[in-house]
């Protein structure tokens, strides 16, 4: 029996079939070192409820310190690099038969379309989830004066 296709399938298709078609255009050698610099988009769950707003990221393996949490104007954007430890600890260079597993730099970036109360903002990273809990700022009533 086939499994049906899912949207993030397609999508993965789509990125070889363009990496395919520029190694075509442009020569291998002056296109190799773009794709080293290229970050990666690690899962990330976005939920609210009434007080917050909630941004769950999974990025197992990695210290406290080793990503980068910052909110300017209204988007939190999550940074960091991910490393091969055991590529590292042993000095080796891998040549893997299948690679699911993403390291290098990553990056996600969340537009937050309420506004936030920044002072209370507060993040913990657990069992390789970083859970980032942004508070909502309630709306103020303006009380109108009839002159």
């Amino acid at each position: 029996m086939k499994r049906k296709s899912s949207l993030l399938d397609d999508i993965e298709q789509m990125e070889a079939e363009m990496d395919r078609l520029f190694d075509e255009v442009i020569p291998p050698r002056r296109w190799l070192p773009l794709r080293h610099v290229r970050t990666w988009r690690p899962p990330t769950d976005v939920y609210e409820t009434d007080d917050c707003v909630v941004v769950k990221v999974e990025i197992a393996g990695m210290e406290e310190g080793e990503f980068t949490i910052s909110l300017s104007d209204r988007n939190l954007t999550i940074t960091g690099v991910r490393h091969d430890p055991l590529a590292e600890a042993q000095g080796l260079t891998l040549s893997y038969q299948q690679m699911e597993i993403r390291y290098g730099d990553f990056e996600t970036e969340v537009y937050l379309p309420w506004a936030i109360i920044e002072e209370k903002i507060e993040a913990t990273y657990e069992e390789g989830f970083l859970r980032v809990v942004l508070p909502k700022a309630k709306a103020q009533k303006i009380a109108v004066v009839e002159t």
